[in-house]
Order: structure tokens, then sequence, then C-alpha cells
């Protein structure tokens, strides 16, 4: 979202749209809604009858979501001019020069809690991940965890939405996954292959994200939205080959050796694997039976091999 304090975003009002079956519902900033997730947060609020306002480091980006004459950028504050919520959308996983993880889930999100707070912006939404903590080892963990914290310091009526590992169309996990499991007889997993996962629809995220927004579900402070399915590692790799009709043979590999190979594909364009990656898969990403997910929203999450198929088609 931020490269540091002077950066500056595009915004956007999406006016032909703004009107649903729900009637008009107030303007709602997104913050990172040209991303993977923001995206899709900007149509289903449109779906519900909001407007919306996308706000961009890439502005070029913003197109689907805004009208022709867009005004020019804007500062957080601007942004949030006359909005009902907000949403902070935005992530990083690969440092480069100043843009660090601090400066994007710490520094930045702080600074959009305490504007959304001194805006009078009465509802905001943190998107952060499950696993999120300020004293992990990893770098983007703690940073997540850090995050959190300064939000709520900000916004002390926050909601924190935490996603498990997400797939949809152009995403970087189950993409991946399919590609390798098309050209490699022998596909190297992460460890033994024990780490536990519970994959989530990224539109369904989505769609969590824009019914809390239309006062569904219950009146709480966070939500952890997971797949329907618990998978090892090992067990996703193996239903997604089946599903696909590859049978490669599957080989563990250590987590140091994944370290060594992230840290040179981190200076690769695009960056396919990075520590941080590595990192998260050391950890169990499952949400907590303790804290409302998707179906407190009457959601029912999408099954990941339903849409294994269609991976070629994303692409």
């Amino acid at each position: 979202m931020q490269k540091g304090p002077s950066a500056r975003i595009q915004s956007a009002v999406d006016e032909g749209r703004h009107r649903g079956a729900a009637g008009h519902r107030g303007l709602i900033t997104v913050f990172g809604g040209t991303g993977f997730l923001g995206r899709r947060i900007v149509q289903r609020l449109l779906n519900h009858g909001f407007q919306v306002r996308s706000a961009s480091r890439h502005p070029e980006r913003v197109a689907s979501a805004s009208r022709p004459d867009a005004g020019p950028e804007t500062t957080i504050a601007a942004a949030l001019v006359g909005a009902y919520g907000a949403v902070n959308a935005v992530s990083l996983y690969v440092q480069r020069g100043g843009v660090t993880f601090d400066a994007v889930h710490v520094e930045a999100a702080a600074r959009v809690a305490r504007l959304a707070c001194a805006s009078g912006v009465e509802r905001l939404i943190h998107v952060s991940g499950i696993g999120a903590d300020p004293a992990s080892s990893s770098p983007y963990i703690a940073s997540r965890g850090r995050g959190e914290i300064a939000v709520r310091d900000g916004f002390p009526g926050a909601i924190l939405i935490r996603p498990a590992v997400m797939f949809g169309p152009d995403d970087v996990f189950l993409t991946t996954v399919v590609r390798l499991l098309r050209i490699l007889p022998v596909y190297p997993m992460f460890g033994r292959g024990e780490t536990k996962l519970q994959p989530v629809y990224v539109e369904d995220v989505a769609e969590g994200i824009a019914r809390v927004f239309a006062g569904e579900g219950e009146s709480v402070g966070s939500y952890e939205f997971g797949g329907p399915r618990v998978y090892t590692y090992r067990e996703l790799v193996r239903t997604v080959a089946d599903r696909i009709g590859a049978r490669p043979r599957l080989v563990p590999l250590p987590f140091a050796l994944w370290r060594i190979f992230a840290l040179g594909a981190e200076f690769l364009p695009g960056s396919p694997l990075t520590r941080n990656q590595v990192a998260l898969m050391q950890c169990d990403n499952v949400s907590s039976v303790d804290c409302p997910g998707l179906s407190s929203l009457d959601i029912t999450p999408t099954e990941i091999d339903t849409l294994v198929c269609a991976v070629t088609d994303w692409s």
C-alpha cells in the first residue's frame, strides 16, 4: 500500500454500480483495492450495494473499479473523506529497498487506522493472516502480528480478518502446485509434507468481508476464514495430482534447503519462492475453532479440488 510516509495513492469511486438490491449503504475505501484479494472485495462490496473507493499504489490497475475521470493521486486522509468504512487489504511478501514488512504491515497499517479514526470512519476491517504472531522469528509473520496490535491501538474497534492460505485465479499457491505437478516427475515437498493447511477460496474471503460490512454475522473483533477441509501438505498435493491425472513421486526436502533456494529465488522476477513462504510452510495454517469463520456469515466454503481443473483457464 505505502512505500513510506510520503507515498501517495490513486483513489477512485465507482459511480455506476454503487446501488444494489439492498440500496445505498455508504462509501467504503479499500486500500490495496487492485490486489489479489482487494479487487474481489471491491466487486463484492458493489454487489452488496456499497459505494467503493479503490486506493492503490498501482493506479494503472484501478480502471475496472473507477470512473473514467477519476481524480488525481491523493493522500490516505483524502481517500478516507466521507467514508463510512475502510478495508486495509494490503500485504507484502518480498522486501525490496525501503519497502519493508514493518513499513507496510505495521507503520502504514497504523497510519490507516489512526487516520480512519480521526476521519470518523465507523468501521475498519484489517486483513491479516492466520498465524500472525509478533513473537515469531519470521520477519513477515512477526510484522503481521505487530500490525494487528498497531491497528487496534489506532482504531480500537477495528475488526481483524485472518484468512488461511488463499487460492483462486492468478494466485501463487494452487496455480504453482498444478503447474509443477504437470511438469515434474519428482515433486519436492516442504519438509515431510506434514504441515496442516486449510486453503480458502479468495472469493469466499471477499464475500465474508462484504457481509461483515453489511452487518451480517456476529458482533466480534476478529474472524478466521478457512476452507472446508484441513489437509496435510502431502495430502493436498496428492489430491491435486489425482484431480489432474498426475502421478509424481513425492520427495521430502528439508526446510534448510528450501530456505537456501528461496534466498536465490527472491532475486528473480516475480519472486517465485520467498523465505517467508518457506517460514509459513513450517507452521500449521488452520483456523481456530474458538474464532468465528465463514459459516458464521452463512457462507459455505468452496472445496479446493472442485477448482483444480480450472487452473489452466486461470493462467
